[in-house]
């Protein structure tokens, strides 16, 4: 190959890995954000529910306090909320329970292959979670009140499909790390790995 070709070629594929790292850079920030922010709105609901559930309690053994009856109702919607948004979390940290009694027995592209198969039926799942949880939440929802809050029960349904779209927006980047591993890449969070592991034998 001519010189000329050769230099042109190179630039090319230099152009192409830092075309690939900055959008890899990019999808990188973008998820780093919507944990943060995800994890940010877990840690409200959970600080809402303690103040709620610790209101209670003072309003039962306390006389001067007020024991309102809605507490009770608030406590359960914001621990529903909660519960679904956390889930979606553990699905980027791959904290789900999972089998792999069988995973170094089997090759490593099917390993890659299963865990895609996995993504799509997750993926599957949040979608028919949204498109179902809304239709319940305008449906079944819209038809009635709290008991004790002049509040539409839609808003007890509307942690599923919540649920259902943060399940997609992170299985979507499980899906595209797991499709680059089969094609024999590496993910932003194989490097990161990679480096910690190097870090900690360097301290080691």
């Amino acid at each position: 190959m001519p010189d000329a070709e050769r230099a042109n070629s190179l630039c090319i594929f230099e152009y192409r890995e830092r075309g690939s790292g900055c959008i890899m850079q990019a999808l990188k920030t973008f998820y780093d954000w919507m944990y943060k922010i995800t994890m940010f709105i877990c840690k409200l609901l959970l600080v809402a529910d303690i103040l709620v559930v610790s209101f209670t309690v003072l309003g039962r053994y306390v006389s001067f306090i007020p024991d309102p009856t809605w507490t009770e109702e608030i406590t359960l919607t914001l621990m529903s909320y909660m519960a679904v948004l956390s889930g979606a979390l553990a699905i980027r940290r791959g904290a789900h329970i999972r089998m792999t009694a069988f995973d170094r027995y089997l090759p490593e592209k099917l390993l890659h292959i299963l865990d895609i198969l996995a993504d799509i039926g997750v993926l599957a799942l949040g979608i028919i979670m949204i498109v179902e949880g809304f239709k319940y939440a305008d449906g079944i929802g819209g038809k009635g009140f709290y008991p004790s809050l002049p509040l539409s029960k839609k808003y007890m349904y509307l942690p599923i499909p919540i649920a259902g779209i943060a399940m997609v927006i992170f299985e979507l980047e499980s899906l595209f790390n797991n499709v680059l591993r089969l094609l024999g890449k590496k993910t932003y969070v194989d490097k990161e790995a990679s480096l910690e592991q190097q870090v900690t034998e360097g301290g080691n």
